[in-house]
């Protein structure tokens, strides 16, 4: 059997109160500056609860474990979260960069999700953005890559076929008509 740090206390006859265990009548005793201190204590609490809340549900699956706070003890002998903070996974996705686009895009989401998002919140969201454009970009080049190895790959590509992929008449190779224009015939289809 074990016993809580309140229990451990209580049965050392400790009288001190626990950061974060609850006075029998503490708040009574608080001066009014003290009570207003709880007061925007118990304010501050709720909001930096919240705030990391929003970042990891919006995180989601990127989200490393649950939200970590940093605690200030009131004049009433409770602990009330000042600061915290969501770890989020904003590596890039192996050798696909058009999933590092997308995650990238998650990243700066979950940065930017609580209704007032910090100063680091927000450089965050500008680094995932940053980070989100070249790899798009990675895609892109990687992509345009990809079809000038297809065409280079075609084999009996003459110049005919050339100008029609250019969007050009194969026959004579001006404008966007095809080669039917040059069958002698007239076509007063329309």
């Amino acid at each position: 059997m074990s016993l809580s740090a309140e229990g451990l206390a209580r049965s050392r006859g400790d009288e001190q109160e626990l950061p974060g265990s609850k006075g029998t009548d503490s708040d009574s005793e608080l001066t009014e500056e003290e009570q207003r201190e709880v007061e925007e204590l118990t304010r501050r609490d709720r909001e930096v609860r919240a705030h990391e809340a929003a970042h990891k549900a919006a995180a989601g699956s990127l989200a490393k474990g649950g939200a970590s706070f940093s605690y200030e003890t009131g004049p009433d002998g409770r602990r009330y979260a000042v600061g915290g903070e969501v770890s989020i996974d904003a590596s890039p996705v192996g050798d696909d960069p058009a999933a590092t686009a997308r995650k990238m895009e998650r990243v700066r989401m979950a940065a930017l999700a609580p209704a007032d998002p910090s100063g680091q919140d927000r450089q965050v969201a500008a680094r995932a953005a940053s980070d989100a454009r070249e790899a798009r970009s990675t895609a892109a080049r990687e992509a345009m890559d990809k079809e000038s190895d297809r065409s280079e790959a075609m084999p009996g590509r003459g110049e005919a076929e050339e100008a029609s992929a250019a969007g050009s008449c194969p026959v004579c190779g001006i404008g966007s008509h095809g080669p039917e224009q040059h069958s002698g015939e007239i076509d007063f289809r329309a």
